[in-house]
Parts: C-alpha cells; sequence; structure tokens
C-alpha cells in the first residue's frame, strides 16, 4: 500500500514538472468557472469571468498539442510563449462589455475550441511518415479522454457524496456554493489532472505500437456500421423521393448528410490499420465503398445548401454548412484519387478550412454574411418596390410576412455593425432612435422599430405565432422628488409592508398578472389594473417594443399620495386561448402623505 500511494505521488509529480502550462490553464479555467456562478447576479463581472473561461478552456488543449510538439521538435519555452501571448490576444478581441457580445463571437469562440482540439490531433505529425504511429496516437487519446470521463464521473460523483455525508451527518450546513465549486474544480481541472496521468510520459507513450483494440472492432463493426446503414437506407430513400415528385429537398436534410459523413469518417478512421489484415475482409470493402456512397449524398447536400442560400442569403451557420460540404467533398475526392491516401489529409484539412473560414480577408463567415444580407435586404426592398428616392417608404401597403423579414435583416446587420448601411436606408427622422438602439445594443428594438414603423399591412402572420408587445420606459432612473418611502413590488415578495404603522399589501390575481392592487389596513385600496390596460390599449395596434418617456400612475390611498413606476410592461396574447397575459418587470411605488 504504502508502495503503491508513493508511486501515485510520483506520476502526479511527474505529471506536474512536465505538462505545467496546461495545468495552469486547467486551474485558472477551474478559478474562472466558480467566479463566474458566483457572480452571476452581476452580470459585468460575471461576464467578465464568462470570457476568461472560455479562453482558459481554449487555453488547456492549445497548450497540450504546442506541449506535443515541443517534444517532437523541441523549443518548449519559445512554443509555450507564443500560445500564451495567442490567448492574450484572443481575450483581447471579445468585446469588454456583455452588450457588445453578440453570436458572432459565439461563433468565433467555438470554432477556435474546436481548431485547438484538432491541432492537437496532427501537429506533432506533419512530416509524411508515421502513418501507423499517427493513428496509435490518436486511438490512445480517443481511450484516454473515454477513461478520463468514466473516473472524473466517479471521482466527482464521490467527493460530491460524501461531502453531503459529513454535511448531514455532523450537521455542517454547508453552503451550496461548496457543492457547485467542488464540481467545477474536478469537471474542469480534475479531468485535465486524471487525462495527463494516463497520458504519462506524453508522445513516445502515445504513438507507441500496441495491439489492437477489440473493443474498437466490436464498436465498429456491430455498432457504427449498423448506424452508417440506417443513415444509408434512410438518406437514398429520401433521394428517391425526391427525384419522383420532383421538389426540392429540406433543409435539415443537410444535417443528416453530414452526420452520416461525420460517422462513416470516424469509423474508418477506427479500422484503419485493419485495412492491411487479409482476415478482415469486410473493412476492405468497407473502406472501398464508403466514399462511393457518399457521391450521390453529396449531390443532395449541395442542392439542399443552395437552396437555402438562393432563397434568403447566406448567414454564418448556412457558411459553415456550406465549407463543411466543400470539406467532405475534397476528403472524398482525395481518397477516390489518391494511390497512397493518408488518413493525416482528414483533420489538417478540416484544420485548414475551419482558419479559412475565420480569418480569411473578405471570404471569411463573417464578411460573406455581411455582404450577402445587404444584398439580400436590397434586393427585397427593391423587389417589393419599398423604396423610393433611395428611402424605405414606411407608407406602403405591405404583408406582415415582408415586414418581419425586413425587420429581421436589419437587426441581423445591426448585431453585426452595420450602422451606416442601415441608416441610410431609412428616412432623417428615424435616424435618432435607430442610431440609439445600435449604440445602445438593443437589437431588438431595432427590429422592432422597422415593424411598428409599417402602419399599412395585411395581416398575414400564422395562427400559431403569439403577439407580444412590450412598452418600456425610456427613463431607467428613479426620481424620488418629494416622496418619502419607497416599496420595491417584486411580484415574487408577498409580505406585508409597514410605513408609519400603516399596513401596506400587494395583491394581484393568483392565476394572472394582469391586476395589481394596493391594500391599506385591509380596509382600503386602489387599484392600478384600468390605468395599466389604458396604457396597452393606447398602443393595441402596435407589437414588439414600443419606447415611452415614462411608465407612471399617479392616485391616492387613504392620507397616502402614490406613485407607481414601471421600467416595463409586457402583454402576449395567445391565439389559440385568445387571452392577454399581461406583467410587468422591476416596479416600485414611491409613498408619501398627502
Amino acid at each position: 500500500m504504502k508502495t503503491k500511494f508513493k508511486e501515485i505521488i510520483q506520476k502526479a509529480g511527474e505529471v506536474l514538472l512536465r505538462y505545467p502550462m496546461v495545468l495552469v490553464m486547467a486551474l485558472l479555467a477551474s478559478i474562472g468557472a466558480v467566479c463566474m456562478f458566483e457572480n452571476n447576479r452581476y452580470q459585468e463581472i460575471f461576464f467578465v469571468f464568462s470570457k476568461f473561461t472560455a479562453c482558459c478552456c481554449i487555453g488547456i488543449s492549445l497548450m497540450f498539442a504546442l506541449k506535443m510538439l515541443s517534444q517532437r521538435i523541441g523549443k518548449s519555452l519559445a512554443l509555450e510563449i507564443a500560445g500564451t501571448v495567442f490567448l492574450i490576444g484572443f481575450y483581447c478581441i471579445l468585446p469588454s462589455k456583455e452588450k457588445d457580445f453578440t453570436e458572432v463571437y459565439g461563433y468565433i469562440i467555438a470554432i477556435t475550441a474546436i481548431l485547438s482540439h484538432l491541432l492537437v490531433s496532427f501537429i506533432a505529425f506533419l512530416n509524411k511518415d508515421r502513418e501507423l504511429r499517427f493513428w496509435q496516437y490518436n486511438k490512445n487519446l480517443f481511450i484516454n479522454i473515454f477513461l478520463t470521463g468514466i473516473f472524473t464521473g466517479v471521482l466527482t460523483g464521490g467527493v460530491e457524496l460524501a461531502i453531503l455525508a459529513v454535511d448531514k451527518l455532523f450537521d455542517f450546513n454547508f453552503s451550496d456554493r461548496l457543492y457547485t465549486d467542488t464540481l467545477y474544480a474536478l469537471v474542469i481541472f480534475g479531468s485535465c489532472f486524471i487525462f495527463l496521468l494516463f497520458n504519462e510520459k506524453g508522445l513516445d507513450r502515445l504513438e507507441k505500437d500496441g495491439n489492437y483494440p477489440v473493443i474498437l472492432k466490436f464498436f465498429t463493426q456491430f455498432v457504427l456500421i449498423p448506424l452508417l446503414f440506417i443513415y444509408l437506407v434512410i438518406l437514398y430513400f429520401y433521394s428517391l423521393k425526391i427525384l419522383i415528385n420532383w421538389e426540392l429537398p429540406r433543409g435539415w436534410v443537410s444535417y443528416l448528410i453530414l452526420a452520416y459523413s461525420i460517422v462513416g469518417i470516424l469509423a474508418l478512421l477506427l479500422v484503419h490499420p485493419l485495412k492491411e489484415d487479409h482476415t478482415k475482409s469486410w473493412v476492405r470493402i468497407f473502406s472501398k465503398l464508403f466514399y462511393f456512397t457518399i457521391i450521390p449524398l453529396i449531390i443532395l447536400l449541395f442542392t439542399a445548401i443552395f437552396t437555402r442560400i438562393l432563397e434568403y442569403g447566406y448567414t454564418e451557420p448556412r457558411y459553415f454548412v456550406l465549407l463543411l460540404a466543400l470539406w467532405l467533398l475534397s476528403v472524398v475526392i482525395y481518397f477516390i484519387i489518391s494511390k497512397k491516401p493518408t488518413i493525416k489529409y482528414i483533420p489538417i484539412s478540416l484544420f485548414v478550412f475551419g482558419v479559412f473560414a475565420l480569418i480569411f480577408p473578405y471570404l471569411n463567415a463573417f464578411s460573406v454574411a455581411k455582404r450577402s444580407q445587404k444584398i439580400e435586404l436590397t434586393k427585397l426592398l427593391n423587389k417589393n418596390k419599398i423604396i423610393v428616392n433611395g428611402k424605405i417608404n414606411f407608407q406602403k401597403k405591405v404583408t406582415d410576412t415582408l415586414v418581419n423579414e425586413i425587420a429581421n435583416k436589419f437587426e441581423f446587420l445591426a448585431k453585426r455593425k452595420q450602422k451606416d448601411f442601415l441608416l441610410n436606408l431609412v428616412p432623417d427622422q428615424d435616424h435618432k432612435q435607430l442610431e440609439t438602439d445600435m449604440e445602445s445594443v438593443d437589437f431588438w428594438a431595432v427590429s422592432d422599430h422597422i415593424k411598428n414603423n409599417f402602419t399599412h399591412t395585411d395581416k398575414t402572420k400564422p395562427a400559431s405565432e403569439y403577439e407580444r408587445l412590450t412598452i418600456t420606459s425610456e427613463n431607467k432612473v428613479i426620481k424620488i422628488g418629494d416622496y418619502t418611502y419607497m416599496i420595491d413590488l417584486n411580484r415574487y415578495n408577498k409580505e406585508t409592508r409597514e410605513i408609519n404603522g400603516d399596513h401596506f399589501n400587494i395583491i394581484e390575481k393568483p392565476d394572472h398578472n394582469s391586476v395589481l392592487k394596493v391594500v391599506l389596513n385591509s380596509n382600503e385600496e386602489i387599484d392600478f389594473t384600468p390605468a395599466i390596460n389604458q396604457i396597452i390599449e393606447a398602443n393595441k395596434n402596435k407589437t414588439g417594443t414600443v419606447r415611452v418617456p415614462e411608465l407612471s400612475i399617479e392616485n391616492t390611498l387613504g392620507k397616502y399620495h402614490l406613485k407607481l413606476i414601471l421600467m416595463s410592461i409586457t402583454r402576449e396574447k395567445n391565439p389559440y386561448t385568445k387571452a392577454d397575459n399581461v406583467y410587468y418587470d422591476d416596479a416600485v411605488l414611491l409613498v408619501k402623505e398627502k
């Protein structure tokens, strides 16, 4: 037992010395995750730690990739410095404020994380030989990741149960944060440490030849390949249906084809060494047939993608799907034509395509999406003759469907900081409001402003669509004035408030939020509901967000004068029940004696 404990300590020490930067990134990511969720009530702090945690998580795989490369070529310190500089730069390109963080940055983080993991798979094998070692290396990584998941799950569950047992048996009354903090620490730092323990000395161990795992053969032969066959039958029958009915394919078929292709490529990679084994004829047959089965599906895939792109233009998701289709086509052509293909082509080519999508000038995903949606918006306006003297004519009678499409494109381009282009399309009197909305990063307000400006519309909304109106106050600062008391009308806080011995109760209808009453000493009351409904009635023909200078209602109750101030009022209309659901947010009641 003592010898075993010493062995564990020795291996842990070797991991600390061999992978210091990987563990530093994992430790920082754990700390960031803990701080992020402990400050989730403070949006700005939460956002800063979210960025920090995301960058450190990317740093884990990046530093591991650079460590594998350094074990091949040396220059460990220079590579780690380069990796650190990259992570600092990556953090700096992310917006400093949460309001500026749009889905564009989400795409950047997600693609960068995928690229950092792809880098791990091939960075130490860029030379032409070492084909079998490349496979052994990735096979061992795959197995180690699987084992890490099992060990981490058992360890995390065991530690959490131990904390719970101590808490309940000895009445320590631990904070709930102890459980969540422990979870983040073990899932991020703990899993990373366990993974590195499995990797032992690193590259030399990972690329070492070994017996082909029977479990991989079983998994591929009896799980992946049957699953592929099911996918193939479904897709070929669907292709036949398209030919018979002579109709365009549905957009979601793209994802099924990509799923079939990726699962098939994974299956080929898993059985790659068995191709040379003459006793495994099923592997050779599968390897030869797979890429040919994809060819008709690639035609279907491009048809589905371009159907959407030609109708609605490029967005980042459509760009990435098209890029994956082009990558898949290159893989099929390479493995069919090449006399001596290498499986290293798969991760390396995917990495190159991903980098192209992120940073290639003019043709990257974000540049293409912006240009495309500008063109689509201009075509839409010109086709429906909404442009007069270069400006949108909001008085023209158009359908709600068209209005929604125009508003959605305005919102899309506003998120991508195309302010000048959008302002150039609207009349001068709309510039100030749209500019304010875009500078305050209120993109929904941009969309709602466009919708509400079209005053002559044909109602063509589907019956399933919920109508939503939000009336919001432009005044975000509450002026107390000569009022003496302020009561927070949090609708989840029902206790009685006491002022000068008088008791104030807030009453709302139990099954509906459209009733708001204030009761004084259980015998006098004032109902603010009619006044709230009157505000909604004044905007009954509008949807989306409507801005007003202030949302306030004044009235008297006994010896007190009351002023109700609301930040926003929202009405949702259910088309099935025909019921209105009205609710408010962040309301306060100012009180003073008359």
